[in-house]
């Protein structure tokens, strides 16, 4: 287990309104209740952010035929739908929603190269609304394999998530399991799927990234 790189300035943040308060509470000789008290938020605080920023160090079976999980959570929507945004056409849809308590990691559900990908700012409705695929903050990566498949996920902020970061961009080579980006606090992860794809997850499964299978091609 390991802090990820993303946390420090939380970290930090929180390390230093700990320091200040617990100086004022010297300063004004705060009693023992108000004392206690204080050192119980700073220890919720602290268990708080070291809890949500955590990545697990994770071996990654690696399997050209398989999607692997993006993120740890839990499936929402298993359905076939319309993407209308890169495909134009019907795919499955794997939605995987993130709670706060989750590991925040997004993980290449498959290796390839990325053949496109955009940013999209947008509104912060809850994680699981119907509407926050399409109208929230958001990035969309789609990833070619080399038998030609393509494969498109997409990160999506929720009502907390106030901050989507990536590590990908056009042409680039990803490999499965390796690390795309990270969100922060709640919010969801979409997987866009050939027709044909086998569904191995089922509604409310709880997922692991970079482990669970969510489908085979």
């Amino acid at each position: 287990m390991k802090f990820h790189k993303e946390g420090y300035t939380s970290l930090a943040l929180v390390v230093l309104f700990i320091f200040v308060l617990l100086a004022v509470a010297h300063y004004f000789d705060a009693g023992k209740i108000v004392t206690w008290l204080i050192y119980a938020v700073s220890a919720f605080l602290l268990i708080t952010i070291l809890q949500f920023f955590r990545s697990p160090i994770k071996k990654i079976s690696l399997d050209e035929g398989v999607i692997l999980c993006p993120a740890d959570g839990k499936v929402v929507v298993i359905e076939e739908a319309e993407e209308q945004e890169y495909f134009k056409d019907r795919r499955i849809q794997v939605s995987i929603f993130m709670s706060p308590v989750n590991v925040h990691v997004n993980r290449n559900p498959v290796s390839g190269i990325v053949s496109f990908f955009k940013y999209h700012p947008g509104k912060f409705l809850v994680a699981w609304h119907p509407k926050s695929s399409t109208d929230n903050e958001r990035t969309t990566v789609v990833v070619k394999r080399a038998d030609g498949i393509e494969v498109l996920f997409r990160q999506i902020a929720g009502a907390l998530a106030r901050r989507i970061v990536w590590y990908v961009k056009e042409g680039q080579p990803v490999q499965q399991g390796d690390e795309f980006g990270f969100i922060k606090f709640g919010s969801r992860v979409d997987l866009f799927l050939p027709l044909d794809a086998k569904v191995e997850v089922n509604i409310d499964q709880k997922v692991v990234g970079g482990k669970t299978i969510i489908a085979r091609v």
